[in-house]
């Protein structure tokens, strides 16, 4: 803008021996920085400057403001003694390159996240390869004793030994069978099949009943019809065992547990209330992440683990249907409905 200055002067200044020619090039050539040239309040002349603005005086004043804010006006004297001033502003392609390092910023940014994500993303999938191949490992190795226990059954079975003790030894060795199909499944697709939920339900809830204590007052009511929906009885277990110790530990060992079973027109709900101390409101959701545990030597899986099975395997809900501080929490299960096959 100074040697548009300079070529006005020139200009201003020339007689008929002065080359106006480069001048001229550098006034006509400025295609973009929008400029106004005042000499008293007068405009004396303007480029890129719509016509709207300099015919309008409140409207021009208010330009040369903006103008004044973007750039220092230059003041020259373009005759002995007398002076004019030109108010430039910013061409749309400086105004564009001003924004250009902040998108620069976040395409870096963003490449930077989509790394991170992507290395964090095949972290995680190689630590549950990992923790799945330990999984089925545990399985294989109990199922050799396993085995073994199940002959030692049979075997009881045929002496002289009072039949509940070999009914509920067996009943710990099915337990122990149970528990190593899940580890053997952790990793894999669980197979859906229409299944009794609550006799699947039950089956589990009696069975820790037998080997809790008389401290917790069990009970439940449940229809007396089958109903029956596509779900994994042995991670369905999963889920009421996990369900039945969170509530147990939040009881501290002592109080009431309570099953309830319905069924509406299209879902089956189920709900394990206790009277354990409570969960505050703003921790209804984060009670089912990873990691978050109210206990001293938790790992905090156990509620992570039962989302993980209702809802990514059995397309099912589970949430917090109702807490009170001091009194006790019902947790809710949802499942579609089927008919039988």
């Amino acid at each position: 803008m100074k040697l548009f200055v300079n070529a006005q002067i020139t200009i201003v200044n020339a007689d008929e021996n002065t080359d106006v020619a480069l001048p001229l090039q550098i006034i006509n050539n400025n295609t973009s920085i929008p400029g106004i040239v005042i000499l008293f309040d007068k405009v004396v002349s303007a480029t890129n400057v719509p016509e709207e603005i300099l015919s309008n005086k409140k409207k021009r004043n208010n330009y040369l403001k903006k103008l004044r804010n973007e750039n220092e006006p230059i003041t020259f004297e373009y005759a002995p003694g007398k002076y004019q001033t030109l108010y430039y502003g910013n061409s749309a392609l400086l105004n564009k390159l001003k924004y250009y390092p902040v998108a620069l910023l976040l395409i870096i940014f963003l490449c930077v996240a989509l790394i991170y994500n992507f290395y964090k993303s095949t972290k995680i999938a190689t630590q549950n390869k990992l923790l799945a191949g330990m999984a089925k490992e545990t399985a294989h190795q109990i199922g050799t004793p396993l085995s073994s226990l199940i002959g030692w059954v049979e075997i009881l079975k045929t002496e002289s030994i009072d039949q509940s003790i070999t009914t509920e030894i067996e009943k710990d060795v099915e337990r122990l069978q149970t528990i190593t199909d899940r580890f053997s499944k952790i990793g894999s697709v669980p197979v859906l099949e229409p299944h009794d939920v609550v006799a699947e339900t039950l089956n589990t809830y009696e069975y820790l009943q037998s080997r809790f204590s008389k401290q917790v007052t069990f009970s439940y009511q449940v229809p007396e019809k089958p109903i029956f929906a596509l779900i994994n009885p042995t991670l369905h277990s999963w889920t009421v065992e996990n369900l039945v110790k969170n509530a147990i530990d939040a009881m501290k060992g002592k109080g009431t547990l309570d099953l309830h079973i319905e069924k509406d027109a299209h879902h089956i709900k189920i709900n394990v209330k206790d009277s354990g101390s409570g969960i505050a409101k703003n921790q209804f959701k984060t009670i089912f992440e990873p990691g978050f545990t109210t206990k001293k030597r938790g790992w905090g899986l156990g509620l992570s683990l039962t989302k993980r099975i209702v809802e990514e395997y059995h397309n099912g809900k589970i949430k917090v249907l109702h807490s009170e501080i001091g009194k006790g929490t019902t947790f809710q299960i949802l499942y579609e409905t089927t008919n039988p096959v």
